[in-house]
């Protein structure tokens, strides 16, 4: 079985530190995060980013849009038609850049609760965005969340369904999530309806108030990283980790597991 693509989050500013210590750490790829403090602003910035982005080779680079309080579903016409001109112009950002895959959130990223969201308008807008996606060049992936609408993998497999969208499963939401906890749902349910649709997966053990923490021992992981390996498509495994100390824990686990995989 052939491994996975490893990536680390761009959580070095630097970008030649960036790359020297992806690189030292065996990683080939790196997971690029925009919010909306760092998207650049002008012709000057997106050729900066452009020298940035290339310079990052031979690593591979893929996006994920982290746009706390902006939704695709937000019952405001006005903030909701904002925010997809918003994802549609760093998707042509992305494209731009040579990108193929993005990965964005929907239904309530950076809110404390659904109030204010519409599921029809955001399947509508989702829909949309897909396409402007797709004739871009690129795979628009949703990511599941610890809590709202894609926490449920019910709404989840619906959202992936009727959007056209791509997934980016994020094993540690997935753990925490109210429905897998409970004990109603298994973290597979994320997945069972369409493993075809998965491009991307999150790791680390689990998220809580102080953030993603890593796992302790290859106990805590080996469960959800073989439901990966059963993924036809998911073959890039961000270690999504910002903390130098936390992430190597994780690739020591990662590796770990790749290792004994290899010997069975």
């Amino acid at each position: 079985m052939k491994n996975p693509f490893l990536a680390c989050c761009n959580f070095i500013p630097g970008v030649e530190e960036l790359r020297q210590f992806a690189l030292d750490l065996g990683f080939q790829g790196v997971d690029w995060t925009f919010t909306l403090d760092n998207l650049p602003k002008g012709p000057e910035a997106e050729a900066e980013l452009s020298r940035v982005i290339h310079s990052l080779q031979p690593l591979e680079v893929r996006y994920h849009l982290a746009f706390q309080g902006m939704d695709l579903g937000d019952e405001d016409q006005a903030e909701r038609e904002r925010a997809l001109q918003v994802y549609i112009s760093v998707c042509r950002l992305i494209s731009k850049l040579g990108g193929r895959f993005v990965t964005i959130h929907v239904g309530g990223l950076g809110r404390e609760s659904s109030s204010g969201l519409c599921w029809h308008t955001a399947i509508k807008a989702l829909q949309d965005l897909v396409q402007v996606a797709s004739r871009l060049g690129l795979r628009l992936c949703v990511e599941n969340l610890a809590w709202g609408w894609s926490s449920r993998p019910w709404l989840y497999e619906k959202l992936l369904r009727l959007s056209g969208a791509w997934a980016t499963l994020d094993i540690g939401h997935a753990r925490v999530c109210q429905p897998v906890q409970t004990g109603g749902y298994r973290l597979k349910d994320f997945v069972l309806p369409h493993p075809e649709r998965v491009v991307n997966a999150h790791i680390y053990h689990e998220e809580n108030d102080q953030g993603h923490r890593p796992p302790a021992s290859l106990a805590d992981l080996e469960s959800r990283l073989r439901l990966l390996d059963t993924l036809p498509l998911c073959h890039w495994w961000v270690l999504e980790l910002r903390e130098e100390k936390a992430l190597k824990q994780t690739l020591d686990v990662v590796e770990e597991y790749l290792l004994e995989r290899s010997s069975e």
